[in-house]
């Protein structure tokens, strides 16, 4: 086969025509084009007056060396690398492996090591993915908090209801294993070559059960309402688990707690896992109309009507630090990102269809240890937690308690004053307008000031024109990381513990952190034989 690629279709042409267009490149005839499958396929924006979608293929076509002669360096011998897992190892397991969370990480771990039968128990916190949709839904029409089954707590974790991006900055036989996976569980076969797969938090949930079920089927066990208190180490080596369900034995434990679990890293903390502070994620989350998003990227002209709601990613240097943007979601709302009692955090999500007026992203600065110490917060490695913490109460506070979230016009704190009146806002459970920077450490509210101004040049005055904040926005990134061996995956002194994920400091977003799961596992098999029950 050959790999083509920069076959550039403009927006509106019929999908079917797109070999026709392949063909071109090649310099053969249409019906030469054989097997024809997409590899890549992402959105050029640049000419508003020519709107292009950019494919990258693998064709066969009847005289190969002929087509890669015309092609003129479009096209290339294709070669696929594809997914081996590793022959499992000669030590035995004298009891099942045992992955914390259910989070993507944890899933895919887990189903990777069922697939090659080793039979694994997941034990989770929170409850299942159907359950935990129904106690969201309850929490948005103003029930009451729930701290185990919420937007971060349950099975999923907390990327299935944060928008369902699948964008990932890696690629290999590892990442395209995880996305053919969630495209057989229920996903969509898009998901294997859109430049930016996005599934939604409506579809996410009937991903998530049929991976469980799947998990099942190959051997898995999976424990709900089964909290991690105490890990269990002799001499340096994992030896079993105390859950709020009871004791399990096991020499092997896939550690997926995510990035919010603070009472478990505190835990492992406490009993001498090793654990470092890491640089995270701080700022808020802007709204705006989609239309003007959608307009201001895409233009106005026929073809930017068939695009839907459009997306946006901005990085700006306001002095000698970086103010971005974070999980933006187009036609979206803003959910509480709440995993504690009395605190308030703020996060995006979108669905499928991205059918709400407005637009929201998080707009967001990196806080160093140099930042959590100067605000008092200490050195040690849960430093940053404590910051973290500090701020969602102070936020959770002053807008009143019960969950509402405090808002203000993006003018208004750049201009460091109140806002009075009531906002619109996406959020659901209610806003209290105020100014975001009295909870906001002043460097981080200077920093973002400053990054907002920045961007609204770039938009030509437009990307500030009826914005509102809300926030915090601080979940975006774990704020420790568990040392771990680079080869053997194990923690740093603790055999037998293979930290993963998100709340392990190694990913960022559901697809990383699946693949990191994948990849510990593999670890295990090259290592263990198959656990037979």
């Amino acid at each position: 086969m050959l790999k083509v690629t920069n076959i550039r279709v403009p927006v509106g042409e019929p999908a079917d025509r797109l070999a026709d267009f392949c063909a071109r490149v090649l310099k053969v005839p249409p019906t030469a084009i054989q097997n024809f499958r997409i590899l890549r396929k992402s959105l050029d924006i640049r000419n508003k007056g020519r709107l292009e979608h950019v494919y990258t293929a693998a064709v066969d076509v009847p005289d190969e060396p002929r087509a890669l002669q015309k092609a003129a360096g479009r096209a290339i011998p294709y070669q696929p690398a594809l997914f081996e897992p590793p022959n499992p190892g000669p030590e035995l397991l004298e009891h099942p492996p045992i992955i914390v969370g259910a989070g993507p990480a944890g899933l895919l771990a887990a189903h990777q090591l069922a697939q090659m039968g080793y039979c694994p128990i997941v034990i989770e916190r929170g409850r299942s993915v159907r359950e935990r949709s129904r106690d969201v839904r309850i929490f948005d029409r103003g029930g009451s908090f729930d701290e185990k089954s919420n937007y971060l707590f349950g099975e999923g974790g907390a990327g299935t209801f944060s928008d369902g991006k699948l964008t990932c900055r890696n690629t290999g036989p590892d990442t395209d294993r995880v996305l053919e996976i969630l495209a057989d569980a229920k996903g969509k076969p898009s998901i294997l070559y859109e430049a930016k797969p996005h599934l939604g938090s409506n579809r996410l949930p009937a991903v998530v059960k049929a991976l469980r079920q799947q998990i099942i089927e190959m051997g898995g066990t999976i424990h709900f309402d089964c909290r991690l208190e105490k890990l269990l180490v002799e001499s340096g080596q994992v030896v079993g688990l105390e859950t709020s369900t009871g004791y399990f034995p096991t020499r092997v434990v896939v550690l997926g707690i995510g990035h919010s679990a603070r009472d478990t890293i505190a835990m492992l903390n406490e009993i001498g896992v090793p654990i470092e502070f890491k640089p995270f994620q701080m700022g808020v989350r802007i709204e705006q109309a989609q239309q003007r998003v959608t307009q201001v990227q895409y233009g106005k002209s026929w073809q930017a009507q068939l695009l839907g709601p459009a997306d946006y990613t901005m990085n700006v240097k306001a002095g000698t630090q970086e103010v971005f943007s974070f999980c933006m979601c187009a036609g979206g709302y803003v959910m509480p990102s709440v995993s504690q009692e009395g605190y308030f955090c703020t996060n995006g999500m979108s669905r499928s269809f991205h059918e709400s007026p407005f637009a929201n992203s998080g707009i967001v600065v990196t806080v160093d240890a140099a930042n959590v110490a100067d605000s008092g917060f200490g050195h040690d490695p849960l430093a940053g937690i404590r910051y973290q913490a500090a701020i969602e109460k102070k936020a959770f506070e002053l807008a009143g308690g019960d969950y509402h979230s405090p808002i203000q016009w993006a003018r208004d704190f750049i201009d460091a004053k109140p806002t009075r009146d009531q906002p619109p806002s996406s959020y659901p459970r209610g806003t209290k307008p105020m100014n975001l920077a009295d909870f906001l450490p002043g460097p981080i509210a200077k920093l973002l000031a400053d990054g907002l101004l920045l961007m609204d040049r770039q938009w030509s005055g437009e990307f500030l024109e009826g914005a509102t904040l809300v926030g915090p926005e601080a979940r975006g990134s774990c704020p420790v990381r568990f040392p771990r061996d680079p080869v053997r995956r194990e923690s740093i002194g603790i055999g037998g513990l293979y930290p993963i994920g998100e709340g392990a400091g190694y990913a960022g977003g559901i697809v990383s952190a699946a693949v990191d799961g994948l990849r510990s596992a593999k670890a295990v098999i090259a290592r263990y034989k198959p656990f037979h029950r």
